[in-house]
């Protein structure tokens, strides 16, 4: 059986004088989980858990500050520097110098912005005026007008006829002064008082006003000239900001990088200490600790402080007093398929780890239903593409790769039995069966594969209940002794139907269905008899009655339905080989095997399979294994081992 990490529990006392050091230790190790005891410290005084946690508030909030400059200036954040360099920084050493870098970085920035938008807003000016190059046009005569309106911009033309005609009874000019492809560039004026019909009948015209340069004066021709010269001004005003930046950059990447890493790990170690117990002049800390590693904890914790007191208590399976933390140890293929598992739920201490099952029959159960050397190779091409990270989109998905991979290659296997290469069975000869031609066979292969899956769950749940001694579930459980008896003879029953010359007598598996229906429709009471618990039943008989027939009546239709899912392992398997059939009638159609249409129809089918079905697939296994398989064993809810750390888990 596989279970997680042994645990052992472990306390300590320490003098106040040794409390740094010994928490750099226990950080450094990287091996111990600890459990909060801060509420046996004092409420009040610099030494108090509210005073440490202030302390690791505040230096979150110097962590965000420079993470903030840092980005501004471009700045990585790089690796993380050696467990020794990450010294605890005091809060006063380091504030102010995190507070005038920023203040300058954020100036420097601030002014790069303003003048970008100076450039910005100098080369907006002259796109709007080169248009009117040609026009000897003196801007002061538009600016201020006591009389008269005045609107210069770009209309389309085939607008002109629809704005002269809004304002046929308003008195108006309109010149056109140049044509730039479907836009025209017009001056509209007339009177001071009819300025509102004026602006509405040039909207209603979508006529776009020009945003005139009001810094500038005289003819376009000048005002284009002054601004050319005005954004050469801006330009170099801006690539000397730029440079000013880059300056900062380089001067102040390595001191940035080294001031956050210790900042941070200086916020690990004060929230390490604001869950510890202040007990006088000691210290009281309390936590986990793999049971392998103990002893490497002990000979470097004595290293550190001698009067350190160290008190160990192994944690058994079969009687954690605690909800011990869960530690993982998955490695290889295995390590591949843990998140599968940990995304369900994390594993309780006394439970078995399923990470190695899922691991052994996620890719078979795969493999089965997409069974084809062509798609196989092509998908496990795919998952280690994904998992090298060569390709800079797929490097987000760089966890699914191997179990893509893994998937793939047991696809490849069963297309070789299948004898089918890219959907097509002529090329290969099946070295098992085809499911297309033996669609009973492979049907009833996969509801066996089911039964023998789901007895697995059942003894895994049986001696999950064995381990802990919880001899109600153990017996009298719907996952226990009596559901597994139930679900045998309900088989036995119908392979004796279905089977001329089955050894069993029906009347035997009858009895013993009859028998354990019974037992576990009654489980209630039996696990409340055998743990002495009062009353046995809730509630009065007939209603106990009518609640334990219909938990019985569910209990068999989920067996019926848990096994009858399974037959959609052999469905998908003669589902793929009929879809590829499908892209090969319709190449067919379209034109002859040498033609371009068919070859384009074959490729764009190929990767319509290995995308949408391949996908289909991974869902409809995840699913096999989730609510058949894990739901017979597998309840969760542990704890997660999280060891104490110098960095946050995202940044070992």
């Amino acid at each position: 059986m596989f279970y997680s990490q042994a645990m052992t529990e472990v306390e300590m006392v320490i003098p106040a004088k040794h409390l740094m050091a010994v928490t750099d230790e226990l950080a450094g190790l990287d091996v111990f989980h600890q459990i909060d005891t801060s509420y046996m410290s004092s409420e009040a005084g610099p030494d108090s858990a509210r005073s440490w946690q202030q302390r690791a508030v505040t230096y979150a909030s110097l962590e965000r500050q420079l993470l903030s400059t840092m980005q501004t200036l471009g700045v990585e954040q790089g690796s993380p520097p050696l467990a020794d360099e990450l010294t605890m920084i005091e809060i006063e050493v380091v504030q102010s110098l995190i507070e005038r870098i920023g203040q300058e970085v954020q100036t420097a920035s601030e002014q790069e912005v303003t003048r970008q938008n100076r450039l910005e807003q100098l080369e907006s000016y002259l796109c709007q005026l080169e248009p009117l190059a040609d026009l000897d046009l003196d801007f002061g005569m538009l600016r201020h007008p006591h009389h008269i309106f005045s609107m210069l911009g770009m209309i389309p033309a085939t607008n002109l006829e629809r704005l002269q005609t809004s304002l046929a009874r308003t008195p108006f000019v309109l010149l056109t002064l140049s044509e730039e492809g479907t836009k025209r560039v017009v001056w509209l004026t007339g009177a001071k008082r009819d300025a509102d019909i004026l602006e509405r009948a040039a909207r209603s015209a979508y006529l776009n006003p020009l945003d005139l340069p009001v810094i500038h004066h005289g003819t376009v021709p000048e005002i284009i000239e002054s601004l050319h010269t005005a954004i050469e001004r801006a330009r170099q005003h801006l690539a000397e900001q730029e440079t000013e930046i880059k300056v900062m950059h380089e001067n102040y990447q390595p001191q940035l990088r080294q001031i956050l890493w210790r900042v941070r790990s200086s916020r690990m170690i004060t929230e390490a200490i604001a869950h510890f117990g202040k007990l006088h002049h000691t210290y009281l800390i309390v936590g986990w600790v793999p049971a392998a590693r103990v002893a490497e904890l002990r000979e470097g914790l004595k290293g550190v402080a001698e009067e350190i007191l160290i008190d160990t208590h192994p944690t058994q399976r079969n009687n954690p007093q605690r909800n011990v933390p869960v530690a993982l140890g998955n490695t290889g293929i295995a390590g591949t398929f843990q998140p599968l598992v940990t995304t369900y739920a994390q594993p309780r201490y006394e439970e078995i780890d399923p990470t190695m099952l899922i691991a052994l029959t996620f890719p078979l159960l795969y493999g089965v239903m997409f069974g084809d050397v062509g798609h196989g190779l092509i998908l496990a091409l795919l998952g280690w593409l994904m998992s090298s990270g060569k390709i800079r989109a797929l490097r987000s998905m760089a966890s699914l790769g191997g179990i893509i991979v893994a998937c793939g290659l047991m696809a490849t296997v069963f297309g070789f039995l299948y004898g089918s290469v890219f959907g097509s069975e002529n090329l290969l000869p099946a070295l098992w069966l085809r499911p297309m031609e033996n669609i009973t066979q492979i049907l009833l292969i996969a509801i066996g594969f089911g039964i023998v899956l789901l007895s697995t769950g059942f003894l895994l749940n049986i001696w999950n209940a064995w381990i802990v001694r919880d001899w109600g579930r153990l017996f009298f459980d719907h996952n226990g002794v009596a559901g597994f008896i139930l679900f045998l003879s309900l088989i036995g029953v119908g392979a004796g139907a279905l089977v001329s010359g089955f050894p069993i007598p029906p009347t035997v598996l009858i009895a013993l269905a009859v028998g354990a229906g019974a037992v576990v429709m009654f489980s209630e009471a039996l696990k409340n008899l055998v743990e002495k618990h009062h009353p046995l039943i809730e509630g009065g008989p007939g209603t106990y009655i009518i609640q334990a027939f219909f938990e019985l009546f569910e209990t068999l239709i989920s067996l019926f339905s848990n096994s009858l899912s399974y037959v959609r392992i052999g469905a998908f398997a003669v589902a793929h080989g009929g879809l590829s059939a499908v892209i090969f009638i319709l190449a067919d159609m379209v034109g002859s095997p040498h033609s371009v249409g068919y070859w384009i129809v074959i490729l764009l089918g190929q990767l319509f399979i290995v995308g949408f079905e391949g996908l289909i697939v991974g869902i409809q296994t995840m699913r096999l294994e989730y609510y058949e398989f894990f739901s017979k064993f597998f309840s969760g809810g542990g704890t997660r081992y999280e060891p104490l750390t110098l960095l946050p888990p995202a940044d070992k």
